[in-house]
């Protein structure tokens, strides 16, 4: 027999919410999987913070139904059981600063009935060797650490990470990457919510982009908006003595010669447009300078889904 649960760690159909005149929310529905790590993009006055409040219980919906863990976040009466099973990672974390490194995950743990031990927290999170450290005293980046220390030390099933490497140097960042995907694959689901393109491409197994409100894309970070069979994209510099129309390849290609000389060619054939260049060039004894082969970026395609998206206000009450 099913339970609630087994429909998705959260679901969300038809979701409303209002300010005033303003319609900051207008029928958003998506599905989390239970085990997934769902990634909610938007820009700012999306409509995404919004969302991820109802759905943390901070703030009351308008109209739609939502459910977290099978548990009604709007529901006074399950917050407590709520709390015991999710971990928020926000923006803004009120924490003291002349507690040190430990005492504060220490102070955390003890609001949860079966919290994780304390220096395994802190080693997970890259804070080892600094326990006894105040936390005035943590750079930005590592004040992020601890802040993802907060939300692991309750040991939650589902994990809400709202912009969690803001403040990363690039090995940082990929090493919360990994932790985060290790995460994943013991079980805990993760929603995601971040302004890098990079992070939702290296870590998402869906996405869905917000825009004015409403959900205007979702799926695989890899097929958004058409991603998976946009043209490829091949670049190279144009050899010295050589012309665009050197070039072998036919009229349909679209090839985009600037005046820096970098030529640009749009094909739905990648594998046999390069076969064909790279052995023109081997021909003619000239190399391809600044050669890459891709397709549209995650970044492209969301820029695309939101450009001229207005923004609509957004207050936090977390």
């Amino acid at each position: 027999m099913s339970t609630r649960s087994d429909r998705g760690a959260v679901v969300v159909a038809d979701l409303h919410r209002s300010y005033g005149a303003v319609r900051a929310v207008r029928g958003v529905s998506f599905t989390v999987r239970h085990g997934e790590i769902f990634a909610l993009l938007g820009p700012n006055g999306a409509g995404k913070s919004t969302t991820l409040e109802i759905l943390e219980g901070f703030r009351a919906r308008d109209g739609g139904r939502v459910e977290v863990l099978g548990l009604d976040p709007g529901d006074r009466a399950v917050g407590r059981e709520l709390r015991e099973r999710v971990g928020l990672m926000l923006q803004d974390v009120a924490v003291e600063p002349y507690l040190t490194v430990r005492e504060t995950v220490a102070r955390d743990a003890g609001y949860y009935r079966a919290p994780r031990d304390v220096d395994e927290v802190i080693a997970l999170v890259g804070l080892a060797g600094l326990e006894r450290r105040r936390v005035r005293s943590l750079s930005g980046g590592q004040k992020r650490r601890l802040d993802l220390a907060l939300s692991l030390v309750g040991d939650p099933r589902l994990l809400f990470l709202d912009e969690p490497t803001t403040g990363f140097d690039p090995t940082a960042r990929r090493a919360a990457w990994r932790l985060v995907r290790s995460l994943r694959d013991a079980g805990t689901t993760v929603v995601l919510t971040t302004h890098y393109m990079e992070e939702a491409q290296a870590l998402a197994d869906r996405v869905a982009v917000l825009a004015e409100g409403r959900i205007v894309a979702e799926g695989a970070p890899s097929e958004l908006g058409g991603r998976a069979a946009a043209p490829t994209r091949i670049g190279f510099a144009l050899p010295a003595g050589c012309s665009p129309a050197d070039l072998p390849l036919a009229a349909a290609h679209g090839v985009v010669a600037d005046e820096d000389g970098l030529v640009t060619v749009r094909t739905d054939e990648p594998t046999g447009t390069l076969h064909r260049l790279t052995a023109w060039a081997l021909g003619r004894g000239v190399t391809l300078d600044r050669l890459a082969v891709e397709r549209p970026s995650l970044e492209e395609v969301y820029l695309g889904l939101t450009d001229g998206a207005a923004a609509a206000p957004e207050r936090s009450v977390r």
